[in-house]
Order: structure tokens, then C-alpha cells, then sequence
């Protein structure tokens, strides 16, 4: 027979084990699952991406983005940095096929300075590693702007709204046909005119 202290003794120490045991899975699962604003608005992404092509607009703002009342316009609140959202959203978009981004930037982003914009440096740097391997046209703001008015009379236009606080740090992606190109369509144009010419 097990004397009553030994039972007690026995029954504390395999809670104790248990408790570690649950507190180890749960700080792995923390460190590998995704946050529920993570998953969410990569759904919703990955559901849009098949319907979206050419001259639809996808952009990843700042925080203070405004929220347009333009039908043609839908946002997503990501709830993360700008970085790793933008990284994500071009690999889908490279891996896609079917669509492929030209990219814009703010002007104005190339002139701001730790003195009047403290952490912009960073955010900069952010930017520039994710589209190293693309060719980056920039415009003033108000023209980018101009070009989603345009845009979104016509075409769906995604925002995938993040944490970032610095302004004019928003990247405005177009997407163009990923399986045609500009060579091949002036060929096309070419041809065409001199059908129409014989």
C-alpha cells in the first residue's frame, strides 16, 4: 500500500511535468503559426488572385491610407509591416505566371531624411531589399493617385493596408500580362496594319 505523503508527492511532480510539457508546445506553436491577421489577409489574397490581370492595381500602403469611396476599390486590413507584406505579395505574383508587376514609388519618399522623417532610413532600406530585382518607376503622389482615379473606374484595385507609420513609403503595383509582352504586342500591331494596308 502507498503511504498518502509518497501519493501526494507523486501526483504533484506529473503536474508539474504536464504543465512544462503544455507550456513548451504552446511556445513552439506561437513561434510557428501564423497570427489570425496573417492568415486572414492571406486568404482573402489568394482568393482574389485568380480574378485579378491585366491593368488591375494592387498597392501596400501605410497606415494612413485613406479609405476611398471608389467602387472599384477594396481594402485589406493586414494588420503587419510593410515588408514582409510586400515580400509575400511579389512572390505570389512571381510564382502566378499569369500577371506580373511594374511597380511605382513616391517621389517624395527619395527626399525624405531622419531630420524631418525619424525612421524613414529604415523603412527605405525595407523597401529597397524587397524590390532590388525590379525596375522601380517613381512619380509625384498626386499623380500615382490620379492613375488608381483612372484605374478604378474600369479595373478592381486591391489595397493591402499595413502597420508602417512613414509616409509616402505606399508601393502602387500595376499588373500587366505575365505571358505576353510589350515586343510581342507591337508585333502583333505591326502585323495588323499591314493586313489592313494590302
Amino acid at each position: 500500500m502507498t503511504h498518502p505523503c509518497l501519493t501526494r508527492i507523486i501526483c504533484l511532480l506529473s503536474l508539474l511535468f504536464t504543465t512544462t510539457a503544455c507550456e513548451r508546445r504552446q511556445h513552439a506553436s506561437t513561434d510557428q503559426i501564423p497570427t489570425t491577421e496573417e492568415i486572414m489577409w492571406r486568404k482573402v489574397f489568394n482568393q482574389r488572385l485568380p480574378l485579378l490581370g491585366h491593368r488591375n492595381w494592387i498597392l501596400v500602403v501605410d497606415q494612413a491610407f485613406p479609405l476611398q469611396s471608389a467602387p472599384g476599390i477594396e481594402v485589406i486590413d493586414t494588420q503587419q509591416p510593410l515588408k514582409p507584406v510586400l515580400g509575400e505579395l511579389l512572390r505570389t505574383l512571381d510564382a502566378a505566371g499569369h500577371i506580373k508587376p511594374i511597380i511605382y514609388t513616391d517621389l517624395e519618399l527619395n527626399y525624405l531624411d531622419e531630420t524631418i522623417c525619424p525612421g524613414v532610413e529604415a523603412t527605405r532600406a525595407d523597401m529597397n531589399d524587397v524590390l532590388k530585382a525590379y525596375p522601380i518607376h517613381t512619380f509625384l503622389h498626386e499623380e500615382v493617385f490620379a492613375k488608381l482615379d483612372q484605374a478604378s473606374k474600369l479595373f478592381h484595385v486591391l489595397v493591402l493596408k499595413t502597420t508602417s507609420r512613414i509616409p509616402y513609403s505606399s508601393v502602387f503595383i500595376e499588373l500587366d500580362c505575365g505571358y505576353w509582352t510589350t515586343e510581342a504586342e507591337q508585333a502583333l500591331r505591326a502585323k495588323m496594319k499591314d493586313a489592313k494596308g494590302q
